[in-house]
Protein backbone atom coordinates (compact mmCIF):
# COMPACT_ATOMS: atom_id res chain seq x y z
CA UNK A 1 0.00 0.00 0.00
CA UNK A 2 1.11 3.54 -0.67
CA UNK A 3 1.32 6.14 2.08
CA UNK A 4 -1.93 7.73 0.89
CA UNK A 5 -3.73 4.35 0.74
CA UNK A 6 -2.63 3.67 4.31
CA UNK A 7 -3.71 7.16 5.36
CA UNK A 8 -7.17 6.78 3.82
CA UNK A 9 -7.63 3.32 5.33
CA UNK A 10 -6.61 4.56 8.78
CA UNK A 11 -9.12 7.42 8.60
CA UNK A 12 -11.86 5.11 7.28
CA UNK A 13 -11.36 2.56 10.08
CA UNK A 14 -11.13 5.23 12.80
CA UNK A 15 -14.35 6.85 11.55
CA UNK A 16 -16.00 3.44 11.94
CA UNK A 17 -14.64 3.10 15.49
CA UNK A 18 -12.33 0.29 14.38
CA UNK A 19 -9.16 1.73 15.92
CA UNK A 20 -7.87 -1.69 17.01
CA UNK A 21 -8.31 -3.07 13.49
CA UNK A 22 -6.41 -0.07 12.11
CA UNK A 23 -3.56 -0.72 14.53
CA UNK A 24 -3.49 -4.46 13.87
CA UNK A 25 -3.50 -4.16 10.07
CA UNK A 26 -1.67 -0.92 9.29
CA UNK A 27 1.04 -0.63 11.96
CA UNK A 28 4.49 -2.20 11.89
CA UNK A 29 5.27 -4.67 14.69
CA UNK A 30 8.12 -2.27 15.61
CA UNK A 31 5.99 0.92 15.59
CA UNK A 32 6.94 3.77 17.91
CA UNK A 33 4.17 5.94 19.38
CA UNK A 34 5.01 9.28 21.00
CA UNK A 35 2.58 11.31 23.12
CA UNK A 36 2.87 15.06 23.73
CA UNK A 37 2.85 14.22 27.44
CA UNK A 38 3.20 10.98 29.37
CA UNK A 39 -0.12 9.35 30.32
CA UNK A 40 -0.46 8.71 34.08
CA UNK A 41 1.96 5.99 35.13
CA UNK A 42 3.34 5.57 31.61
CA UNK A 43 6.16 6.82 29.42
CA UNK A 44 5.70 9.33 26.58
CA UNK A 45 7.08 6.81 24.11
CA UNK A 46 5.67 3.32 23.49
CA UNK A 47 7.84 0.97 21.42
CA UNK A 48 6.41 -2.05 19.63
CA UNK A 49 2.88 -3.06 18.75
CA UNK A 50 2.24 -4.68 22.16
CA UNK A 51 3.12 -1.45 23.98
CA UNK A 52 0.97 0.61 21.60
CA UNK A 53 -1.93 -1.81 22.13
CA UNK A 54 -1.53 -1.56 25.91
CA UNK A 55 -1.53 2.25 25.71
CA UNK A 56 -4.70 2.23 23.62
CA UNK A 57 -6.39 -0.28 25.91
CA UNK A 58 -5.54 1.94 28.90
CA UNK A 59 -6.98 5.01 27.17
CA UNK A 60 -10.29 3.37 26.26
CA UNK A 61 -10.57 1.76 29.73
CA UNK A 62 -10.18 5.20 31.35
CA UNK A 63 -12.40 7.27 29.05
CA UNK A 64 -16.05 7.07 28.13
CA UNK A 65 -16.31 8.32 24.55
CA UNK A 66 -19.49 10.31 23.90
CA UNK A 67 -18.51 11.29 20.36
CA UNK A 68 -15.48 11.17 18.09
CA UNK A 69 -14.64 12.60 14.71
CA UNK A 70 -11.69 12.27 12.38
CA UNK A 71 -10.42 14.79 9.82
CA UNK A 72 -7.89 14.40 7.05
CA UNK A 73 -5.69 12.78 5.98
CA UNK A 74 -3.20 15.35 4.76
CA UNK A 75 -0.18 13.75 3.04
CA UNK A 76 3.44 14.86 2.82
CA UNK A 77 5.89 12.40 1.19
CA UNK A 78 6.14 9.34 3.49
CA UNK A 79 4.11 11.03 6.24
CA UNK A 80 0.55 12.16 6.78
CA UNK A 81 -1.46 14.03 9.39
CA UNK A 82 -4.88 13.15 10.81
CA UNK A 83 -7.01 15.22 13.19
CA UNK A 84 -9.01 13.64 16.02
CA UNK A 85 -11.72 15.34 18.06
CA UNK A 86 -13.24 13.63 21.09
CA UNK A 87 -15.93 14.39 23.65
CA UNK A 88 -15.03 12.11 26.57
CA UNK A 89 -15.48 11.64 30.27
CA UNK A 90 -12.42 10.63 32.25
CA UNK A 91 -13.76 7.68 34.24
CA UNK A 92 -11.54 8.05 37.34
CA UNK A 93 -12.29 11.77 37.82
CA UNK A 94 -15.73 11.98 36.21
CA UNK A 95 -14.54 15.10 34.34
CA UNK A 96 -16.06 15.56 30.90
CA UNK A 97 -13.86 17.27 28.32
CA UNK A 98 -13.41 17.95 24.65
CA UNK A 99 -10.11 16.86 23.17
CA UNK A 100 -8.63 18.05 19.90
CA UNK A 101 -5.41 16.43 18.72
CA UNK A 102 -3.37 15.89 15.60
CA UNK A 103 -1.35 12.79 14.81
CA UNK A 104 1.63 12.69 12.46
CA UNK A 105 2.20 9.23 10.97
CA UNK A 106 5.36 8.02 9.21
CA UNK A 107 5.18 5.12 6.76
CA UNK A 108 7.96 2.77 5.70
CA UNK A 109 7.75 -0.60 3.96
CA UNK A 110 3.98 -0.33 3.59
CA UNK A 111 3.31 0.04 7.35
CA UNK A 112 3.02 2.85 9.88
CA UNK A 113 6.33 2.89 11.75
CA UNK A 114 5.85 6.01 13.88
CA UNK A 115 2.96 8.05 15.24
CA UNK A 116 3.34 11.32 17.10
CA UNK A 117 0.46 13.06 18.87
CA UNK A 118 0.15 16.82 19.28
CA UNK A 119 -2.38 18.41 21.64
CA UNK A 120 -2.75 21.17 24.18
CA UNK A 121 -1.22 20.14 27.49
CA UNK A 122 -2.73 23.15 29.29
CA UNK A 123 0.55 25.04 29.25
Amino acid sequence: MTTMEIARKLVELCRQGKNAEARDTLFSPDVVSVEAGAPPGQQREAKGIAAVKAKGDWWFANHEVHSASVTGPWPHDDRFVVGFQFDVTNKPSGQRMKMDEVALYTVSGGKIVREEFFYDMGM
